[in-house]
């Protein structure tokens, strides 16, 4: 696999596996863009087993680095929805076809980038907090990142509904996508067979520019203009969706 990838595609994935580790350092709402740019280089629902891994290698950094901030009790309020999102992922994924898939997680990506454009531009961002909106993020949730690790955009919404400070928010996330992307490792090796040796090779080849960007992240993360980045990004990304849909 490794013997086949371009020169285009090399630059394209190590720059999603930079972005990765600027995502896992704390910086929100710059994770779609990666997916769409693994969608670009391999089959879609190959992306998703060859990313899952490299996230796996970031999640473990944000833990180790943010794990004391965690507040568990929201943390298990989400995480069994979003267990049930991913069985329910599992199932879907492995009757689309490859192109309808393909199709499936341009559009996933898309809806991504409005709902976290929306959020950015509303004045209030007081939402629901009680258990059918946790069901209804976490079932969302986990179904997003098992078909596209598109999760973010709902568990950032609903970690933000908790009205969780930015240490405490990074920290639960970081245990709650470790957790989950490590739940989902098994599907992805038995169900759909999309890691395997070959998968694993091409993930931690990339794995030094993960830790670049997380290096460059943590260090960024006080000085960036955080919300014109995540404008940018996210109108990079709706290109990104539309040039996958259409492909």
């Amino acid at each position: 696999m490794l013997s086949q990838l371009s020169l285009f595609d090399i630059v394209t994935i190590t720059t999603a596996a930079f972005v990765l580790g600027l995502s896992k350092s704390g910086i929100k709402g710059i994770s779609i863009i990666i997916v769409a740019l693994m969608a670009l280089v391999f089959e879609a629902r190959a992306s998703t087993g060859i990313l899952l891994p490299m996230l796996i290698v970031g999640d473990v950094f944000a833990v180790i680095y943010y794990n004391r901030h965690a507040q568990w009790k929201y943390l298990f309020r989400l995480m069994p929805f979003m267990m049930a999102g991913v069985i329910v992922g599992t199932i879907a994924g492995d009757h689309m076809s490859a192109h309808a898939f393909r199709k499936s997680m341009a559009l996933v990506i898309f809806i991504s980038v409005i709902i976290m454009f929306w959020w950015d531009q509303r004045k209030s961002k007081k939402v629901p907090q009680h258990l059918s909106f946790a069901g209804v993020m976490g079932l969302t949730a986990g179904f997003t990142t098992m078909v596209g690790n598109l999760a973010g955009s709902f568990a950032n919404i609903f970690f933000l509904a908790m009205r969780l400070p930015k240490d405490a928010f990074i920290g639960t996330t970081a245990w709650l996508f470790l957790i989950i992307n490590l739940f989902k490792v098994p599907f992805h090796v038995w169900s759909w067979g999309t890691i395997n040796w070959p998968t694993l090779q091409v993930s931690l080849i990339f794995t030094p520019a993960i830790f670049l960007g997380l290096f460059i992240g943590v260090r960024l993360l006080k000085r960036v203009n955080e919300q014109f980045f995540r404008k940018f990004i996210l109108f990079m990304t709706a290109v990104g969706a539309v040039f996958i849909y259409f492909s």
